[in-house]
């Protein structure tokens, strides 16, 4: 089954195209595109995954190809039948709620099929709740709503799931996928990873501390922390246990990169891109406020590998030339200076040739990009052998020649960029640009190494370049198989809210429970968001938390005169909703990782969660300060100062919470490194106590 998911990833390229408008030709409006894009996730949902542990693997049941062909005709009834349906809406006819009704049941099965029970269970709670609202106790209790009513809003509008969520994976979170599947596909995961070990390995407990950069670079463009536990973990865990971390410590190290991953811009797991819709404020925006949490994190979880490793007195891999300290600081300082160099004179450099060469700026830049490309593979031809993966390394790769047989993988990364931060483009048009790179590079590598390495390979290069971008395209096709539905799934979540005023009454109930205590609340709302968040993907998470819990911050903080930016609302209940990862019991990325470690899940789950301390207390930190997202930051001595107390302040938080910081840590200096933590993240606060704010603003005045 490899046509239909392929001829998926070829209209998402249409769609996301200037293709449709240039010629005038398969121009959708955006109901019809989210039609299009459920009924091809239904379809292999029901043809990729078999419904029982006991079905046949070998063939595809005719009751499965029934379901399929069904649910992908209900939600390609939309498009079949949308001027028909817009002219009558609000009045459904018996044939629409039966095709409604017929595509919630099957779209549930798939959800279930794809991703297991916990969003399916979710959403058939909700539905339930729709219809039994008067016979609920009177505290969640709502009038109800007859079946016309609930399947004409949540099928037939874009009130339910054909909503924003679904948007979304149709607009762009399905070309970033493909995208991530193509550089994976190009080889350029194995790089990251190389590069990481090349760089990192040989410090106190190097492996894990690599297996944390190489999760975290390739979280930027996973849309799944477990995706990221199985495809990094394979190579980072076995090496962890052979330096000696336990086999559950390694496993936890890389649940709590993995997770950390789906915090970390610019994609977010694609809640980036449904921040942008839910929040109403620019993807720039969303990720300039994303941005410094999820660095100190990672900064504080190599903190808390290296704790560790001094605990158990693990030393890093060998290399094979030891430079001397001067050597390691210039070769460090030459690496920083040259990143930073390159950036400005990309920003700056592209953005100068825009003011003088107008419209032929594109071109221009279009052909320097090439040349590039071109000098960057002739570079890496020399080294192709440091690219190739080990997964019994016995020292650490030469930093140099590793580093340089894969320099080209960043200039697609750079594309991508440019095109939402310089640009401005939207991250749908961005990603498309940035994946017609891809395509480019993946047809073009291997023969051009082939001709700089001066092998007469070049006829059978071209042909397994374009057997990989064929296999690229099935594959991304295949990863969205899952999100496709889920984020259907939770719009159903989405609808049955917007339905029933659920979202007061979880106003009321939290309001309740907490007394009033702005503390309380926000701990009761976290503790509700890891509950919610439990077994569902990164996108389904963030809309069900987005959705229920958002409003309730929101309010209760503004009836209690603390006013929270939105985009802070949403990142802490975001924060929460993917901790559940690997948060026992159902941690669904702690039992990849024990699976690989060979650990138990529980214990793993528990050990991750308590690396993933510093993570949950930050969301606390940048409600009360919101110069951690960036905002009310005035100028680069106030970023400077932000930043540096940030890290400083995760880093004792971090000693306090593991119990050691020089040595092993006495009670006392525990309570007093986490005293100076909360002075690090909210310093006004005992500036307040002293000198009260309103008599501030009255000498001002």
């Amino acid at each position: 089954m490899w046509l239909v998911p392929l001829l998926w990833s070829l209209f998402q390229l249409w769609y996301a195209s200037p293709l449709p408008f240039i010629f005038n030709f398969g121009i959708l409006n955006d109901t019809e595109a989210r039609a299009i894009h459920l009924t091809f996730a239904i379809f292999l949902a029901f043809t990729a995954y078999p419904a029982m542990k006991t079905s046949a693997r070998d063939r595809i049941p005719l009751i499965d190809w029934v379901l399929a062909l069904l649910g992908s005709f209900s939600a390609a009834y939309i498009y079949i039948f949308y001027t028909q349906l817009a002219g009558r809406s609000g009045a459904p006819t018996t044939p629409d709620i039966v095709v409604a009704v017929c595509g919630m049941l099957l779209l549930l099965e798939a959800t279930r099929r794809a991703l297991g029970p916990p969003l399916m269970v979710v959403a058939a709670v909700f539905l339930t709740y729709t219809f039994a609202g008067p016979h609920m106790p009177d505290v969640i209790a709502h009038k109800g709503a007859s079946l016309n009513k609930a399947m004409s809003h949540l099928w037939l509008t874009t009130e339910g799931v054909f909503g924003v969520a679904l948007g979304v994976s149709t607009s762009f979170v399905f070309l970033f996928v493909l995208f991530g599947a193509m550089l994976e596909r190009a080889g350029a995961g194995a790089y990251f990873i190389k590069v990481a070990f090349s760089l990192l390995g040989h410090m106190r407990g190097g492996p894990a501390k690599a297996a944390v950069v190489a999760s975290g670079l390739s979280g930027l463009v996973s849309g799944s922390s477990i995706a990221n536990v199985v495809t990094t973990g394979t190579f980072t865990i076995p090496l962890m246990k052979r330096v000696g971390f336990p086999g559950t410590k390694a496993g936890a190290v890389e649940v709590a990169a993995s997770t950390n991953g789906q915090l970390t811009p610019p994609i977010m797991g694609a809640a980036a891109f449904l921040m942008v819709e839910y929040v109403g404020i620019s993807y720039v925006e969303v990720i300039k406020a994303a941005l410094l949490p999820a660095l100190i994190s990672y900064v504080a979880l190599i903190y808390i590998v290296h704790l560790e490793a001094c605990k158990a007195g693990m030393q890093g891999l060998p290399r094979r030339h030891n430079p001397t300290l001067l050597q390691s600081m210039l070769s460090f300082t030459g690496t920083i200076l040259g990143l930073c160099i390159i950036s400005a004179a990309v920003y700056y450099g592209i953005g100068w040739t825009k003011d003088v060469f107008g419209a032929a700026a594109t071109p221009i830049v279009a052909v320097a990009l090439l040349l590039a490309y071109v000098a960057l593979v002739r570079i890496s031809s020399k080294f192709r052998h440091h690219a190739e993966m080990d997964p019994d390394l016995n020292e650490i790769p030469e930093p140099g020649p590793t580093v340089k047989s894969g320099l080209h993988f960043l200039l697609p990364i750079v594309v991508l960029v440019w095109c939402l931060t310089v640009e401005r483009f939207s991250p749908g048009l961005s990603a498309f640009w940035a994946t017609v790179f891809m395509i480019f590079i993946l047809l073009t590598q291997k023969p051009l190494m082939a001709i700089f390495a001066k092998e007469d390979t070049l006829v059978d290069s071209f042909k397994e370049g374009v057997t990989d971008l064929l296999e690229a395209l099935v594959s991304g096709a295949r990863n969205m198989i899952g999100i496709g539905v889920a984020t259907a799934a939770a719009g159903t979540v989405v609808g049955v809210v917007t339905l029933t005023g659920i979202g007061l009454v979880m106003t009321d109930f939290v309001e309740f429970i907490s007394g009033g205590n702005i503390i309380l609340m926000l701990l009761f709302t976290a503790i509700i968001s890891l509950v919610l968040g439990m077994g569902l993907p990164t996108t389904a998470n963030y809309i069900v938390v987005s959705t229920l819990m958002a409003p309730v911050i929101v309010t209760l903080g503004a009836a209690h005169g603390l006013i929270i930016p939105l985009i802070a609302v949403h990142l802490f209940v975001f924060y929460f909703g993917i901790l559940a990862d690997d948060t026992p019991p159902v941690g669904l990325a702690a039992f990849a990782a024990a699976a690989i470690a060979k650990s138990d899940p529980i214990r793993t789950g528990i050990q991750g969660f308590t690396y993933d301390i510093r993570t949950a207390i930050l969301p606390f930190m940048f409600v009360f300060n919101t110069q951690l997202l960036m905002i009310g930051i005035d100028s680069w001595w106030h970023l400077f100062l932000t930043v540096i107390s940030a890290t400083i302040a995760i880093l004792l938080f971090s000693a306090a919470t593991q119990g050691w910081w020089f040595t092993r840590n006495k009670w006392w200096e525990t309570i007093a490194l986490l005293v100076l933590v909360f002075s690090f993240f909210r310093p006004g606060f005992w500036w307040d106590m002293i000198y009260q704010p309103s008599s501030r603003f009255l000498q001002l005045r």
